[in-house]
Formats: C-alpha cells, structure tokens, sequence
C-alpha cells in the first residue's frame, strides 16, 4: 500500500512502529501534491517548512516524546490565519497579507505536532456551495462521471480541503463550516468531514463570515480519523468569547458503532418535493443499516425547516456585511488608489471583492437599514429560535438525526453559476443544524446512479459529538465505502 493511502489512524500506528518516518509520509504527499496541481486544491504549498516539521517529529519519536498527531501531514483551509504564510481567504483584497499571529485551530494542531503542507483553496470568503468563487480560480473534484471528462465541483467552500483529502494530497484537512461548507464538500468528494457544536473550536484567528454561524471542523477519509483530529483542533481559548469551556473527549474511543438501543430521528419535513430518488434510496438505506445495528428509528418533526434557507441567507449577509467592513484597502491587502479616501474605499472594495462577496454585503447591509432592520433581520433572529427549538422537541424523542447530507450528487462546473438561488438550495439539509448550533457529519454512504459520491449526514445535541461519531461509525461499517476517484485510479 502507498504511504498516500494509508488512513490518518494507519499512519500513526504506522509511524509509531517506526514502519514509516514522517519525513517518508510527508515526501510521499509532496509528491502526490505535485502530480495533481491541475486541481488547484492548494494556494500555497509550504514543502520546506512540511520536510523540517517532519524531521522534527522522526526526532521526537526516536527519543520517545511523540505527540497526538506527531508527523502527520495536514492542509490547511485558507481562512486559518497562519503565521509566516500567506492567508487570502480565496479573495483578491488579500492577496499578500503574511499573517504575524497563528489561529488557535492551527496552533493546536502545531503544538501536537501536525505537518503542515499548505494553505488549500476555498470559495471566497467561504461564501459559495461550488467552490467557483474564488479569486484564484476554481478547484476540481477528483472524481469523474463513468465515461466523461466533464469537470465537476467538489462543493464549498471548503472544497480546496475536500478535494486535496479525497485526491490523498493531505491525510487531514481543516475546514469551516457556516451553513454547510464541511459536510457537502465532504459528501461531494466521497470523505468524511464534522461540523462540531459552535463552540468546540475557537473561531480566534480565523477570518470571519457569520461570526454566529462559523465553526470549523476537520476533514479526513474516515470517522475515527476525523475524531483524531477534532481532538487536537477543540479546546477552550478565552480569547473567543463563544468558545466552551467543556472537556474535549477522546472521541476516537466513540468509534465503535455501537447503537444498540439509540433512537434515529427521521425528519418528513426533509421529504422534499423533486427530490431525486437516489437521495432518496440512500437514505432509507442508511436508516435499514441503523436499524440492522440494533437502533430503533423514530420520525420526528421540525417544522420550521422550510424557512431555514430564507433565515440563513438573511442572518449570515447581515454578519458579513459587518465582519467584511474592514477590508477598506488601508491597513493590508490590495489598496486601489483613488482622489478621496470615500473613493480609495469604493476602488479597493471594487477590484478587491468577486461578484458573490459583492452581492452578500449588498444583502446584509439592506437587510440591517434602519428602515428594513425590524422586517428582515430581527424577523429571521425569531426564525432561528424557533428552529433551534424544534431540534430541542425532536431531541426528547430521539438520540441523533439520520438526513441526506446535500439534494444531489457533485455537479458539473458551470452548472447552476447562473442561478444563485440554485447554488443556495445545496445547502438545504446542512443549514438547519447550523442555524441552531447543532454537531454534524457527513459519511459516504454510496454512490449515484451515474456514479459519483453521495452522503448521509447525522445531526447531534449540543455537545454530543460521541453520540455523532457512534452513529457515523455505524453508517461508515455498514456502507464499507471503498469507490476511489476516477482520478487516483488513472494515476
């Protein structure tokens, strides 16, 4: 088996055997890097700096003080800042920012001893389902329909991440996930990736969307491995006022996919019209697997779920119409000049934002003037309490959610660009649990008629990651996915 195949869990045993070294692992992911540029899943590769964290780590270990993720090499979603390494945001407003500060998520994941092999591309600002909107331009899925060359995405925005795990670019990858943008590039690219509870991971340091809505999370290519790594990236900070001060359990013990007795939550209000059959059929195929496990499969309601979208996409442009204020062209990034300083901010914020960022600050800004503020945006805070209260009922009846973790499989690039109520309706499952705070997954679960990944996502309480990883074990044992991108096997 190649290094590059190897599961995150694997490569630490491996390396813990002394059956590998780091600097073998990480040359081994280089390499794969290089051979796969054409999907633009990287920004900024770091190979000098990855070679040196991996010989560090091989020291570590030969004098018996490795740490939890010694030698394991990872890619970084560009909206962690990085300290030394160019941070953009996949946005051109940026372009040069050198950060002099390390994010908390990634300085975690340093401290225990991660390689870090670059910085990965995203929709920018993470404002996208395609990852078509950033300014460094598009990222490919490695997957392909059986007998087509048609590009397709790998969902967004964290789709720089997904790809690169998928493409086995990276053993890991770390993620941001606003009203989605973990689970559907997760279930696009056919890998595994957590939304945990807001709160889990300090969100300091890292560039904010919808600072109510923004919770980053780990992608890897199985359950057990995305636990080990959520360890390393949670914990308290008390320089982010929404960070819990909680235990962060050993949630690699949770992957046991035991649910005997647990009760699933199948929400009819997900039963939407059009929905394809596929969808359809992989989720009755999830809920017989639970079933066959020894869990009792309960339906529920949550019936604010039709307004989700409508809430989502008034709260999150409000907030980023704020956090995106300070982008201005004075103090970093691109500075366009102009006559006067109004006109050096309306040249910088012209040139710097893409067509997507520009319409959601619009959005944002109408929805917070003082003649809308009371009809849109306190209307959609009252929305969104009573969705975090529906999931509040549904949870007396049972322990964790079974949905689909997006309406459809990967698409072709291009394919609804045109139509941005379209892209918007990927994120129909995800956004409900982000409105309300909720831990989530996505693990593949099959594939489409036409061959191409599809996801099951599970839905926790507050808090309760063990009981998502229990159940995603389940899935994950159950489903035994092991289709590989069209791409891996041409290489």
């Amino acid at each position: 088996m190649s290094a590059v195949d190897l599961t995150l869990a694997e490569a630490l045993d491996r390396l813990a055997k002394k059956d590998i070294s780091a600097v073998e692992l990480t040359e081994a992911h280089l390499e794969q890097m290089a051979q796969h540029r054409s999907l633009n899943a990287y920004l900024v590769e770091t190979p000098e700096r990855a070679l040196n964290e991996a010989r560090a780590s091989d020291e570590r270990r030969a004098k018996g003080a490795a740490k939890p993720l010694d030698g394991i090499p990872l890619g970084i979603k560009d909206l962690f800042c990085t300290k030394g390494v160019e941070t953009t945001a996949g946005s051109k407003i940026l372009e040069g920012f050198v950060p002099t500060y390390e994010s908390t998520v990634t300085a975690n994941l340093w401290r225990d001893g991660a390689v870090m092999l670059g910085k990965l591309n995203m929709d920018e600002f993470a404002m996208g389902s395609s990852n078509m909107t950033s300014a460094y331009g598009p990222v490919e899925n490695p997957w392909r329909r059986p007998g087509s060359n048609a590009k397709l995405v790998p969902g967004g925005s964290s789709g720089g991440s997904a790809s690169a795990v998928a493409a086995r670019m990276a053993l890991g990858a770390t993620g941001t996930d606003t009203g989605g943008s973990i689970r559907q590039p997760a279930a696009f690219c056919g890998i595994v990736g957590i939304k945990p509870t807001y709160g889990r991971c300090s969100r300091w340091g890292t560039i904010a969307f919808a600072s109510s809505l923004d919770q980053a999370g780990p992608f890897a290519r199985t359950v057990k491995d995305t636990a080990i790594l959520l360890r390393s990236m949670s914990g308290f900070d008390p320089k982010d006022s929404t960070s819990v001060d909680m235990p962060v359990p050993d949630w690699a013990k949770d992957c046991v996919g035991n649910v005997k007795g647990m009760r699933i939550g199948i929400p009819r209000q997900y039963r939407m019209d059009g929905m394809p059959a596929e969808i359809d059929r992989v989720w009755t195929q999830g809920a017989q697997w639970l079933r066959d496990a020894g869990a009792e499969i309960v339906e529920i309601d949550l019936p604010h779920t039709k307004y989700a979208l409508p809430t989502y996409y008034v709260v999150a442009p409000a907030e980023c119409s704020s956090n995106l204020a300070r982008y201005d062209g004075v103090r970093y990034g691109l500075r366009a000049e102009g006559a006067s300083l109004t006109e050096l901010y309306e040249n910088s914020r012209a040139e710097g934002f893409g067509a997507e960022v520009k319409r959601r600050i619009m959005i944002g800004t109408y929805v917070l003037s003082a003649g809308y503020y009371d009809a849109y945006y306190l209307k959609a805070q009252q929305v969104r309490a009573l969705i975090a209260r529906d999931f509040t009922l549904a949870f007396e009846k049972c322990d964790a959610i079974l949905t689909p973790t997006a309406p459809s499989s990967a698409f072709a690039m291009g394919e609804k660009m045109d139509d941005p109520i379209a892209m918007y309706l990927n994120d129909v499952f995800t956004v409900p649990a982000s409105l309300a705070g909720l831990p989530g997954i996505s693990v593949p679960a099959g594939l489409s008629d036409d061959g191409l990944p599809l996801g099951l996502q599970i839905l926790g309480k507050p808090f309760d990651e063990s009981g998502v990883f229990r159940v995603a074990q389940a899935i994950e044992d159950a489903a035994k996915f092991d289709a590989k991108p069209a791409l891996l096997k041409v290489a």
